[in-house]
């Protein structure tokens, strides 16, 4: 039993060793996904408009409100996600965007897959690879934004 217990810890140790790096990855490829999508719409905003006019209209929000804070929130998040600045933060907006896309426009699986990943995020934060852990390094407790 001993030797079970000893082997459990170290499988527990190495799993927590990698945990910041998976953390980094996760936000990596979330970022990547966004930020593709928000560069694209950036990029021809008359296609952008048309998108949410008739595509995938968003309930109780002008086509052109709609367009623009779909468009900001796939650029500025993905990349705070990516260095890792207010990271929990910039999921939410993520998160609300994925429930409008899978409930609006198309439920697909990966939407829930993108879903679980931002949660991990929220709930869990940046982790060491980020600039949160920097800031909270340099300013203590009194820095709490991740």
């Amino acid at each position: 039993m001993q030797a079970i217990l000893r082997l459990h810890n170290c499988f527990l140790y190495y799993a927590a060793a990698i945990s910041p790096a998976m953390i980094l990855v996760l936000r990596l490829w979330m970022a990547k996904i966004f930020l593709t999508s928000g560069v694209l719409k950036a990029s021809d905003w008359d296609n952008t408009l048309s998108l949410f006019m008739y595509e995938h209209p968003v309930p109780f929000l002008p086509v052109p409100l709609a367009a623009f804070m779909g468009t900001m929130f796939e650029v500025v998040c993905p990349i705070l996600l990516a260095v890792g600045f207010m990271s929990r933060v910039a999921t939410l907006p993520l998160i609300v965007m994925t429930l409008v896309i899978n409930f609006t426009y198309q439920e697909a699986t990966e939407h829930y897959y993108w879903l679980m990943l931002l949660g991990v995020i929220l709930t869990q934060g940046a982790g060491k690879f980020s600039a949160d852990h920097l800031l909270r390094l340099r300013y203590g407790k009194q820095y709490k934004l991740s």
